[in-house]
């Protein structure tokens, strides 16, 4: 049998990628803003855009001038007066598009960023796992029921 590019390999198949996560080895650091420091350096280095590209587009979002040397600070972990904040990570995520900035902040505290796309699939599981535990309370009253304890 001949092989073509057209032909799907069933094997070759992986699931996609649900949460974005920055590898813990490139933001170790001894603090939370040294880490995140180096969550938007990493980011900042692998987005495809220069960083000045990047304080113009952030520029652009927010409607004001983000400088190169303020967003160069906010990714130096020896700068730690420079700490970013919240609208200028917002500006910053947006001209990134890296949504492993916003799972950086969501982790710390116990909760993950999806893709939208799966909320249906997720409701659709706790439907399911709210449908066995039903089913269970149900059989355990059953249960009692024909055993008299009722």
């Amino acid at each position: 049998m001949i092989r073509t590019g057209e032909q799907f390999d069933l094997l070759a198949w992986s699931p996609p990628e649900t949460v974005a996560a920055f590898d813990p080895q490139m933001i170790r650091a001894n603090s939370y803003g040294g880490r995140l420091s180096r969550a938007i350096s990493v980011s900042l280095d692998g987005c495809g855009y220069s960083r000045a590209e990047i304080a113009t587009r952030m520029s652009e979002h927010m409607g004001r001038t983000i400088s190169l040397n303020i967003l160069n600070a906010y990714a130096s972990v020896a700068r730690d007066t420079h700490e970013i904040s919240v609208t200028r990570f917002n500006a910053l995520i947006s001209a990134t598009g890296d949504r492993r900035l916003l799972e950086f902040v969501a982790a710390d505290h116990g909760f993950s960023v999806i893709d939208r796309r799966y909320l249906p699939m997720i409701e659709l599981a706790a439907v399911q796992e709210h449908r066995r535990d039903l089913a269970k309370k149900e059989r355990a009253i059953r249960g009692a029921v024909r055993g008299g304890r009722w």
